[in-house]
């Protein structure tokens, strides 16, 4: 057993991290073509495609390590990619700062890296040591056992109702939909787990894909996935990034290390000084992701120009050489906006106040927008 879970959590570990270098390659080629101003499509480039290739083998290798380890030990594991993540992006940004606002802009992800770090060591290390063969016969028997089918008639009352205000009340609250997820989620990686433990067991000379029940996980892994993905599209449309990656990790960790103590009844021999130490590990990398994601830079809402030469009854001012729009400097940097300060000032924006249409009066006939400054060079 210990061998198996020793094999799942590398698999786990090196699939997370390829994954995020995976990302980060296929970002730089994104960008790379835009400051080069390359009209190729970016699959064109090599560097995408080693992206790709690099979240195949990833996904790949999280995808089998679920069939070595247990539900609880492999889902925490996500947080080696938001390490990862944060701290290429570390690595690849262009921006000089100094010394002052280099601490007080990075110093809480370097904090939430360490406490990551050490809240994944205590968890590996605290984790349930058992693992079953996850044969036909062994998942049928989780299925129809009644801890599952107490849970499972839970989490569907619960899904209901939060669909119902979701959909039906326009409760489009974060927590809301990221529970929604989190409940689907439970789902998926118990039938991740079946369904590639059955994989495995058929490559080694066990076939178990003759069982009417390794379809049944199959077709419910992908739906759920796809279900997934649909309402995590809804909620990175209404909120920050960061504040999904972080709150979406611990919901999904949380509920997934439930589902696995339901189902595949992982923590069953495990004595309370491990079960507290794998929790208490849990929190720390829990507070850690908080503190990394909470550093990201949030992107400015879009504050839009007006091309003042589109404007009727103002003189075209670009035949004169005066700038109105700010133009782009062409500078790119990884991971981060230009910044705003080095705007020249005669860049000054248009102020456009709206004029109040006034009805029966000579007014209403003249135009309701007007430039109010301009800033000469």
């Amino acid at each position: 057993a210990f061998q198996e879970n020793l094999i799942g959590t590398l698999l786990a570990i090196f699939g997370n991290l390829f994954i995020s270098i995976s990302l980060s390659v296929q970002k730089y080629s994104h960008v790379r073509l835009a400051g080069l101003k390359d009209t190729r499509t970016y699959y064109w480039t090599k560097t995408w495609w080693l992206g790709l290739l690099l979240t195949i083998v990833g996904e790949l290798g999280v995808f089998t390590s679920y069939a070595f380890a247990p539900l609880s030990l492999i889902t925490p594991l996500s947080a080696v990619s938001v390490i990862a993540s944060s701290i290429l992006g570390f690595i690849f940004l262009r921006d000089k700062w100094k010394p002052k606002d280099f601490l007080r802009r990075y110093v809480l992800s370097f904090i939430g890296c360490g406490l990551t770090i050490v809240g994944t060591y205590m968890f590996v290390t605290f984790g349930p040591n058992t693992h079953e063969r996850l044969t036909a016969e062994n998942i049928v028997k989780h299925l129809i056992g009644w801890p599952f089918l107490l849970y499972l008639l839970l989490e569907i009352i619960a899904f209901c109702l939060l669909l119902y205000f979701y959909k039906k009340k326009n409760a489009k609250y974060l927590v809301v939909i990221l529970i929604l997820v989190a409940l689907l989620g439970t789902m998926t990686v118990i039938t991740v787990k079946a369904v590639s433990g059955m994989l495995v067991l058929s490559i080694t000379g066990s076939l178990q894909l003759n069982y009417p029940i390794f379809y049944i996980m199959f077709v419910c892994m992908v739906a759920t996935a796809v279900f997934q993905a649909s309402l995590l599209t809804d909620a990175s449309q209404l909120y920050d990034s960061s504040q999904i990656a972080s709150i979406n990790y611990i919901l999904s960790t949380l509920f997934a290390i439930t589902a696995g103590a339901v189902f595949y009844l992982e923590f069953n021999h495990a004595d309370v000084l491990h079960l507290c130490m794998f929790f208490l590990g849990c929190l720390i990398a829990f507070l850690g992701v908080f503190l990394i994601t909470r550093n990201r830079k949030k992107s400015k809402a879009f504050e839009p120009y007006v091309t003042m030469d589109a404007v009727a009854a103002l003189p075209n001012m670009h035949d004169k050489g005066r700038m109105i729009q700010p133009d782009y400097n062409g500078s790119f940097s990884y991971g981060a906006l230009v910044s705003s300060d080095s705007m020249p000032e005669s860049y000054t924006p248009a102020t456009l106040p709206i004029v109040q249409e006034q009805h029966n009066s000579k007014a209403a006939s003249t135009m309701p927008y007007w430039a109010s400054y301009l800033k000469k060079d």
